[in-house]
């Protein structure tokens, strides 16, 4: 490995300025993530031309997989930055921004959009009550052995950033709320408004939207069935759809 790691990274000033690629060398250390390359920037913004400039603007929270903030294009790949490991990746390291989402600067983006998703299709569990609802049904051991995976879902943005299906003139709302989906209309509790859920992806930019590219299931960092889900939910919107059908 090089004493000097190359690191380019493209830059815009704001969603509507005009984007720049710069290099940087960031002395090589083992274990060395993309994270602390671009702190190491922060502390000495110096291009490896030797001329100053800004400290690159990025997102990131925990620093262990789990929050999904440090999303973006490393090497032409969506992944997390801060298990993205410099002894891993070919030289030179390039960074991008996720293409999906609208530009914050540099190397953060806007993902407001994944969680409104969220809203649309009651991603959660409706337990208040003005008294003590006691304990719930309990799930079978069967069931949380396929549902966890789903669970560990963090919002990141990879999959949307690789469906050719999501993008901003589309309103597909993304592997990540219909696996959402199948995961609470699993729960014995959230099975309740499992239909309310079910309408909510049979509609504009819902499960038919989906292209079937299957880039999601590659790219998600938690290796979430996401593609299973989505099959899952085709089948159960189309029951649904004969259910209401016969209903009417």
């Amino acid at each position: 490995m090089a004493e000097m790691i190359r690191l380019r990274v493209k830059r815009q000033d704001g969603p509507n300025a005009a984007s720049r690629w710069e290099e940087f060398n960031i002395p090589y250390t083992k274990n060395l993530n993309v994270i602390a390359m671009l702190m190491h920037i922060q502390k000495n913004p110096v291009m490896a031309n030797g001329q100053k400039t800004t400290p690159v603007v990025f997102e990131c929270n925990c620093l262990e997989e789990v929050c999904g903030a440090c999303s973006m294009v490393v090497n032409g790949k969506p992944r997390q930055a801060c298990s993205s490991l410099v002894d891993q990746l070919s030289q030179p390291i390039t960074l991008e921004p996720l293409s999906k989402f609208t530009l914050i600067r540099d190397l953060q983006v806007d993902r407001t959009r994944m969680f409104e998703n969220l809203k649309k299709v009651k991603a959660w569990i409706d337990i208040d009550g003005t008294y003590d609802l006691g304990a719930g049904p309990r799930m079978a051991a069967r069931d949380q052995e396929w549902a966890y995976p789903l669970s560990r879902c963090m919002t990141c943005g990879c999959c949307a950033e690789s469906c050719p299906n999501y993008n901003q003139k589309s309103a597909f709302i993304g592997p990540a709320a219909i696996s959402q989906v199948r995961l609470f209309n699993a729960h014995p509790t959230g099975e309740m408004q499992s239909h309310d859920r079910l309408d909510a992806i049979m509609g504009e930019g819902g499960v038919t939207d989906c292209g079937n590219a299957q880039n999601c299931v590659r790219v998600c960092p938690k290796e979430i069935p996401l593609t299973t889900s989505i099959a899952d939910m085709g089948r159960q919107t189309v029951k649904r759809w004969i259910d209401r059908a016969l209903r009417s």
